[in-house]
């Protein structure tokens, strides 16, 4: 496995009003977004083609909202800006 772009660890992962985790992960690698519980169970993953991630409009500073395979998940990072770059350089170029 490479080493992975993007790590961000005691991520709050909630989906629809349901927290599924209060310290997750975040990674990208392998072209992959993955999401964590804490205990390293997988909660959801996707290419990151299909990955919709953006900032909610009128929510935290700290919050990042993202979508895959259908499912939007409501994520609290410490630094989402890192985030939204880390999915930007790593997904591959769109022909």
């Amino acid at each position: 496995m490479a080493e992975p772009e993007f790590t961000a660890t005691g991520v709050r992962i909630e989906r629809s009003l349901r927290s599924l985790t209060r310290a997750g992960q975040v990674v990208i690698s392998d072209g992959r977004l993955v999401l964590l519980t804490s205990y390293g169970t997988e909660i959801d993953s996707a290419p990151l083609q299909s990955v919709e991630a953006h900032k909610p409009l009128f929510a935290a500073r700290d919050r990042a909202l993202a979508t895959l395979n259908g499912h939007r998940y409501s994520l609290t990072l410490d630094t989402p800006e890192l985030f939204f770059k880390a999915l930007e350089t790593a997904r591959p170029p769109r022909s």
